[in-house]
Formats: structure tokens, sequence, C-alpha cells
């Protein structure tokens, strides 16, 4: 029984990251493929954290936060996935991916979807409003909360990864380099 690939997707908020994800589950079509969405693993709203926002002291549900994840789960399932072997590939995607210790340790490649911030608040409004959310609601809590958290957990994890992608753009290039690197990993360890 072969040991799954564990590949890691991190970034910020609406850097691509799901994205990025469903063009790799395409691309190794024909492989076994788990996804693991760390939103997914979110704790109910009455056991996440409220905390005040540093400028405006104004409080927000706390969604970027590592409390408010159930990683002990999350790494559960994942260790689980992975000793059981219930794949070839399993892929872990969230923000905290790689923040986490216990799951990049289990990661084979990590990846980090870099896109710059005025993007991604674009991305996140269009996301947000298509939920029925408003403009200033969405706003506020990106400029509250979201970039300072992004600060604090998100970014300095890039330097963990082993490829940065273009959350821009995800060139083929770029993928096909990921399948390859992926392929060659399951045949040289089959």
């Amino acid at each position: 029984m072969q040991k799954p690939y564990v590949v890691g997707i991190a970034g910020g908020s609406a850097s691509g990251k799901s994205t990025l994800c469903q063009q790799l589950e395409s691309a190794l079509e024909g492989r076994k493929v788990i996804t693991f969405h760390m939103d997914d693993y979110f704790k109910p709203k009455n056991k996440r954290p409220y905390v005040a926002a540093p400028i405006t002291n104004k409080m927000y549900l706390d969604d970027n936060h590592p409390t408010t994840i159930n990683l002990p789960l999350l790494q559960q399932d994942l260790f689980a996935a992975v000793d059981e072997a219930k794949a070839d590939i399993i892929i872990v995607e969230g923000l905290l991916t790689l923040y986490d210790d216990a799951i990049c340790q289990m990661l084979d490649l990590k990846l980090y979807v870099e896109c710059r911030p005025d993007e991604r608040i674009v991305r996140r409004l269009r996301r947000n409003m298509a939920r029925g959310l408003t403009f200033d609601e969405i706003s506020d809590v990106y400029l509250d909360m979201v970039r300072y958290r992004h600060d604090q957990y998100v970014e300095h994890c890039k330097w963990k990864a082993d490829l940065i992608i273009n959350g821009s753009m995800f060139p083929q290039k770029g993928l096909d380099i990921i399948v390859r690197e992926i392929n060659y990993n399951l045949t040289r360890n089959s």
C-alpha cells in the first residue's frame, strides 16, 4: 500500500486557492484525489472567537484566526486518510495550511498562492456580494480584520512553500510543473 502524496495549498483570502485546487483536481484526472477544504472545518459560530478590530475597536466574528478552525479534527481526518491510504493524492487547502505545524509536516508539496491585496478584496467583494452580503459589510470586515490576520497568520507562511503560484493568472505552465512533480513522486515511490 503506497503512501498518498499530500499537497498543501495556502494563500490569502480570495487569492485563488480553491481555483488552483479545482484545476489541480482536473489535471490529475485518473488518479484518486481526496481534498480537505479548511473552510469545512469552521467551528460553529457560537464557538468562534469575537475580537475587537485593531483600529476601529468594532467587534467581529474572527474567521481568520487559528482558533476559529477545528484544526485538531482536520489533523485527525488528514492523518487517517494518509494512514489508510484512501487516495493517491490528498490535497489540503486553506488559509492556515502552511501555518499549522502538524499539517505542514504532513505535506509532500507546499504551494502558496500569491495575489495582490487589491485584487483579493475585489474578488472577495464579488464572491460575498453574490452570497447576499453588502459592500459595506464585506469591506468593513476586510479593512478592519482580514488584512491584519493575513499579515499575522498567512503572509509569512509563504516562505515555507516549495512553490509560490501567481494567483492573478494561473499559467498552464505552472500547473504542468505541479502535476509533473506529483506524478514523478508517485511513480518513483511505487
